[in-house]
Parts: structure tokens; C-alpha cells; sequence
């Protein structure tokens, strides 16, 4: 068999054989280049395919590629994201954002998660109350590393209120005008009509238990242990809801407002708009060049795709009227790659394409999905209900919806 080289794609017969990247999976910069080695060569087979001189062997490797490159693209963004969480933690020392931290305040925080004792000298923060206040730190933690794994959240508008829920007004500005001779009557014209919205905050929850001998271990750091349960638990809780929820104790999921979902008719100013995608069960270069034309221009300064991951390598094959592929990777570590050069944001809880679902949306998600938070991270410390754990009740309050349906397309699967 011919000797293929490492990080290389290579034809064999009687099947395709794929050598998998060899590159550092930690280097951000490595994992970039063999990601535009991989496209070229699944570009030249391709071709092959769309030429008529494929056969077999030729449409595997092509199969083969387009999931390499999938994998690929999901080590990249790992890469990046991981590189980026250490330098933030090697830059900041005893800084959590732009607050300074405070040994003194986070010994007597250890203090109470393990003994449940504060000194009575500390007035930052009490336990007579029956619970205690997560500290600053971190609440700031948590929120940054929930925008950095819910791609919903990190691209729409984020509003923290400090009431039980929050409210806004629209306004249709169907106002009526006319025009009138100099002595001619002037009779009413219409006037514009308001509607309103509620965003009324669920509530996550995580209530983890620790035995007391283990708290009393000094090995244990609980501040890494709490932060990163709650952030893997009520991340993922998020994204699901922000996609699909059906607003029953959680947000309401910006699917549901598409024409034909549940909530088609709840926003004063109608549904998100649907283009169908061309093929009963694919995608077409058609259906994309509608996809983006339906949204109006003053809309899509910062249009970009949201898709789930595995949806990429359909996309991946079309080609525009000058035969150049739609779908480009990275141009730098950082970067995502693009459609139509709009940013692919991957959403894991998007449907993949196949008959029916919604495959994708494109639109500016900050003007379109409204994330409210109610303000605040809450542990609250609970030695006594389960003997000899130690639970730590941890809650947070967070809703959504539609703030406004017009700057956003969907994508749906079918003729």
C-alpha cells in the first residue's frame, strides 16, 4: 500500500482510507492549518463528484473528509476555548473580571463551606439569615464561562433586572396619513396600537452533597468543585432551553417563535420567517441566496448562521454561480469559519438537517433573543437535612424570548 503521510488524506482501494490529523490538539494554530489542508483536499475530490468521474471509493473519501473536517473544526474551537480559559487564569492572579479578590473574605468563605462558622468580625457577608450570598468572584465566574459554552447567550442581548420579571411595550407605528385639499375635511386616521411581552424568569437549580469528613479534607478545593458542577449543569440546562424551551419554568426557546411553532403568534409583530430549503432533505445554493436575501439590509450588519456542528458538512459541498464553496474555514485562530462569509456560530442543541427540522438560523441573534437574569447566584449551606452530607443548594433565575422576530431568517428542511 503507498505510504501515506501523517496528517495527510490519501485514496486506496478498495476503499477510501482516511488518516486522522496528527497535529497537537492543543495548538489552536496547528489544528487551523491541517483544518485548510483537509478543505483542499476535500475540495479536489469533490470535484471529481460534481464532474461525473466519481465512483465508490471517491464519494467515500468525500464522506470521509467532510466528517474529518467536522471533527476537526470541534478540536479547533476546543483548542481555542481552552487556551483562552488559561491565559485568563494565568493573567489574573487574584482577579475574577475587573473585581480584585479578597483573601480575607474568600478564607472566611471556606470557613463556612466547610464548619459553617464565619468570624464575627467580617461584615461582607453573614449566615444568621439562613443561607449565604455566593460571593462577587463568584457570580462573575460562573456568568463568563455560561457566555463562553451557550452560544445563544454569548450572541444575544443579556438583561439583568432585580424584580420578579421584566416587561416591554411595542408599538405596531401603524399610524394613518393622508393627503387633503386646502378646504377639505380631515377625518381620523388610525392610531398606532401597542402590545406587551413578559419575560418571567425560571429557575435552575443544582444541589450537590459533600460528606463533612470531606469538606473537613484540605485536599478538596470546593471553590474549582462548586463552580465547575454548576457551570456544566446550568450551561447545558441554558442551551437547551434557549433553543426549544417551552417557556413552562424556563425560557422560551427562539424556535418556538418560527411560523408554525407554538409561539408564532406571540410577539406583537408576528413569527420569524421560514425559507425552505429546496430539497426534501438537503440543503440548495437556491434556497441559501433567499435564505440571507429575505433578511433586509439595514438588518444584517451583524447577521451570522447559527447551525448545529454535524449541519456544517452539508453546506460544506455547495458551490455559488462562480463554482467558489460557500463554506470557507477560519482564516485565523479566533475566527470562525463562515457561509456567504457570515460567521457559523455552533449551536449544539439546533436540529441537524433532515426532513422538517429548522437547520439553521441567520440573522443578528442580539437584536432578535432577549436573556434576562435575575441578578444574583445563590449557595445556600444546608448541614442538617441530610446527615452526614453537606448540601450546597445552588440557584440561579433566568428567562427568555423573542425581543424582536424581524431580524432573523430560519431554515427549514423541505420543498
Amino acid at each position: 500500500m503507498k505510504h501515506i503521510a501523517p496528517g495527510a488524506f490519501a485514496l486506496a482501494r478498495p476503499r477510501a482510507i482516511i488518516t486522522m490529523p496528527r497535529a497537537d490538539a492543543s495548538n489552536p494554530a496547528a489544528l487551523l492549518a491541517e483544518i485548510k489542508s483537509a478543505f483542499e483536499e476535500f475540495k479536489t475530490a469533490n470535484e471529481q463528484n460534481l464532474k461525473g468521474k466519481a465512483d465508490v471509493v471517491v464519494a467515500e473519501k468525500v464522506d470521509r473528509i467532510n466528517a474529518a473536517l467536522s471533527t476537526m473544526e470541534g478540536n479547533f474551537q476546543k483548542a481555542v476555548d481552552d487556551l483562552n480559559a488559561k491565559v485568563a487564569a494565568a493573567g489574573s492572579g487574584n482577579i475574577i473580571g475587573d473585581i480584585p479578590g479578597d483573601p480575607e473574605y474568600t478564607k472566611a468563605f471556606k470557613a463556612h463551606m466547610r464548619k459553617g462558622d464565619v468570624s464575627a468580625a467580617m461584615t461582607k457577608g453573614t449566615a444568621e439569615d439562613g443561607g449565604y450570598l455566593a460571593p462577587i468572584e463568584w457570580d462573575r465566574t460562573i456568568t463568563g464561562r455560561l457566555k463562553r459554552i451557550s452560544a445563544i447567550r454569548a450572541n444575544a442581548r443579556v438583561q439583568s433586572i432585580t424584580g420578579a420579571g421584566f416587561k416591554k411595550l411595542f408599538t405596531d407605528r401603524a399610524i394613518g396619513s393622508g393627503w387633503v385639499g386646502e378646504t377639505a375635511s380631515r377625518p381620523a386616521t388610525s392610531t398606532p396600537q401597542f402590545g406587551q411581552l413578559d419575560f418571567i424568569p425560571g429557575e435552575i437549580y443544582a444541589n450537590p452533597a459533600i460528606s463533612q469528613q470531606m469538606l473537613d479534607d484540605a485536599a478538596i478545593d470546593l471553590e474549582v468543585w462548586l463552580s465547575d458542577e454548576v457551570d456544566t449543569e446550568f450551561s447545558r440546562q441554558e442551551g437547551i432551553a434557549f433553543v426549544g424551551g417551552d417557556g413552562v419554568n424556563k425560557p422560551n426557546g427562539i424556535l418556538t417563535y418560527v411560523t408554525g411553532a407554538p409561539n408564532a403568534a406571540k410577539h406583537p409583530w408576528g413569527a420569524i420567517q421560514v425559507q425552505n430549503s429546496g430539497a426534501a432533505a438537503g440543503v440548495t445554493l437556491d434556497a441559501m441566496i433567499d435564505l440571507i436575501a429575505s433578511l433586509p439590509e439595514e438588518l444584517s450588519q451583524n447577521a451570522k448562521f447559527f447551525m448545529n456542528r454535524l449541519s456544517v458538512a452539508a453546506y460544506r459541498k455547495i458551490k455559488d454561480a462562480n463554482g467558489n464553496y460557500i463554506w470557507q474555514p477560519s482564516p485565523a485562530v479566533g475566527q470562525p469559519s463562515t457561509l456567504f462569509e457570515a460567521p457559523i456560530v455552533q449551536v449544539p442543541d439546533m436540529p441537524v438537517v433532515a426532513a422538517g427540522n429548522i437547520a439553521a438560523l441567520y440573522g443578528d441573534m442580539e437584536a432578535t433573543y432577549l436573556v434576562v437574569d435575575r441578578v444574583g447566584i445563590r449557595v445556600l449551606r444546608d448541614p442538617y437535612t441530610n446527615k452526614p452530607f453537606v448540601h450546597f443548594y445552588t440557584t440561579k433565575r433566568v428567562g427568555g424570548g423573542v425581543y424582536n422576530p424581524e431580524p432573523m431568517r430560519a431554515l427549514k428542511i423541505g420543498v
